[in-house]
């Protein structure tokens, strides 16, 4: 379990670092729809989007390693952390010193974390869910993201940046899903591990998800899918984590209200965070 923990870390602080790097050369492109691949072949061709792919590649291995020895339930929740380490990663590139908000969010963002893994004590369930656990998790996923971009063609740019960050939230989380699982089928032979099949679909979901989350940082504040995202992967990974993985949560007696608390702690510290980001963002684009 220290493993996983200290991996998921790790994957946390590359998917920030990554997310940095990518979320400014998103902006900087013209807007498009949220599955028109033009946006992807000219960020393909970007060098700062280049760069923000190793951390990222360092983040998906990290992040593999944490979901082979540990369960959805633990590794996910962790990864949301990312977005307070993203705050430091802001200061230091903007060489600007950290703010009291930046450490309120910090603060309180860190104890709904520790709080919600502690109270929950979540534990390993199935390492293969079955065929028909996977679809169920393909159907309401898939009815989910289909519903957010189908809505977010006739909102304004703030739901519509919400609304993309939701379902690229989604994709993570089932990637996340798909990952864990091709981790913990694969035995060291690369011709198995090609034919997987959840390896395709990992690679689907996955391509889906980048397209949809650059174009959703391209809509409104930052702030909007910001918080979308980084709530929404978490929670995604906790449902697939207790449903298809079976994996379970100590949610009895005191323990509820406790995790309720929590789920509020670090829904307040992930606004406060991306706030603080949008803020930095704007004078960057005034600069």
């Amino acid at each position: 379990m220290i493993v996983s923990v200290l991996a998921a870390l790790v994957a946390a602080f590359a998917f920030a670092l990554s997310t940095t790097l990518h979320q400014r050369a998103a902006k900087r492109q013209q807007r498009r729809q949220a599955l028109d691949p033009r946006l992807l072949l000219r960020l393909l061709r970007t060098r700062l989007w280049q760069l923000g792919w190793v951390p990222d590649v360092v983040g998906v291995t990290a992040q593999a390693l944490a979901l082979r020895y540990g369960p959805l339930t633990l590794v996910q929740p962790l990864l949301a952390s990312g977005l307070f380490m993203a705050i430091l990663i802001e200061a230091g590139w903007t060489r600007q010193p950290v703010h009291r908000r930046d450490l309120a969010a910090t603060l309180v963002g860190t104890v709904g974390l520790v709080t919600f893994l502690a109270t929950t004590d979540p534990r390993a369930g199935v390492t293969d869910p079955s065929a028909q656990a996977w679809w169920w998790v393909a159907a309401a996923a898939g009815a989910t993201v289909a519903g957010c971009l189908l809505v977010a063609r006739h909102v304004g740019d703030a739901a519509r940046g919400t609304l993309l960050g939701v379902a690229a939230g989604v994709l993570y989380g089932v990637s996340a899903a798909l990952l864990k699982s091709v981790a913990a089928r694969w035995h060291g032979d690369p011709v198995a591990l090609a034919l997987d099949p959840r390896l395709w679909a990992l690679a689907v979901v996955g391509l889906l998800g980048v397209q949809v989350n650059q174009v959703a940082f391209q809509h409104g504040r930052l702030a909007a899918p910001l918080v979308a995202l980084t709530l929404t992967e978490p929670v995604t990974g906790v449902l697939v984590g207790a449903t298809a993985f079976r994996e379970t949560l100590s949610l009895s007696g005191i323990r509820l209200p406790l995790v309720v608390g929590s789920v509020v702690a670090l829904v307040v510290g992930v606004r406060l965070g991306s706030s603080r980001v949008e803020r930095d963002r704007a004078t960057d684009r005034r600069r």
